[in-house]
């Protein structure tokens, strides 16, 4: 006759196999949101390099003002209405969205092949690869709750856009700079952030799989452009 178990042992039992279970599926919902984030990105930088090397191209989205903003407008609007409209449209339409989105923002990026060396793009870019690897792998690993730097970079985030379109007006360099230190520490700590908040929705249960993937790339593929560009300003040489 076997002995009887201790409740405490069979607890701390089960409560293990939860937490393995949960990390399981964070990993496997976070290899998703990886996976759409690159396909994002290629598709961004495919784009973005073809129009930068086609001068029809070139000519009608910077040569015509009216193009260029039209774009950025729309860029910020599909942003929003895949934000908005997540919960209710199908993973294959937000899908769909999340690859409009990237390759609108490839004819938009067109411009940094204009402005910078290839090989400076080249180079900030791996960068910015070790950079964001790095701070998904502290969001990934450490046990800190990091739910408090929420509002702390969202406020941040906020003080970012107002200080850049005061900048279109002041034109100040020391601003410039500041904008740009800031902004780097800004999307490190977001980076870090939508890794540990996406792998709890994803343990958590309230929120489909199939759509979290998209939503989850959506966020850190705009922490990636996002630092990218930031990080452009520092190590970039211009043509």
């Amino acid at each position: 006759m076997r002995p009887m178990q201790p409740a405490y042992d069979r607890d701390a039992r089960l409560a293990a196999g939860r937490r393995e279970a949960g990390v399981d599926l964070a990993a496997s919902v976070m290899a998703n949101v990886y996976w759409w984030m690159s396909i994002g990105l290629g598709l961004t930088g495919v784009v973005a390099y073809a129009v930068a090397h086609v001068d029809v191209l070139t000519e009608i989205i910077f040569g015509t003002p009216m193009v260029f903003y039209g774009l950025l407008i729309g860029e910020l609007l599909l942003v929003i209405a895949l934000s908005a409209a997540l919960p209710r449209i199908s993973a294959t339409v937000a899908a769909a969205m999340f690859l409009l989105y990237s390759g609108v923002n490839g004819l938009t990026m067109s411009v940094i092949f204009l402005a910078y060396t290839e090989t400076s793009i080249a180079t900030t870019f791996f960068v910015t690869g070790g950079t964001f690897g790095s701070m998904a792998l502290y969001g990934t690993l450490t046990k800190r709750d990091l739910t408090g730097w929420g509002s702390f970079l969202f406020m941040g985030l906020i003080g970012l856009i107002i200080a850049m379109v005061v900048n279109l007006f002041l034109r100040s360099e020391l601003l410039y700079w500041i904008i740009t230190f800031a902004g780097v520490l800004v999307f490190v700590g977001l980076t870090a952030y939508d890794v540990q908040r996406i792998r709890a929705l994803a343990v958590s249960g309230n929120f489909p799989r199939d759509k979290l993937a998209i939503y989850g790339a959506l966020r850190l593929y705009l922490d990636f452009i996002n630092l990218f560009f930031m990080l452009l300003r520092l190590f970039g040489r211009r043509r």
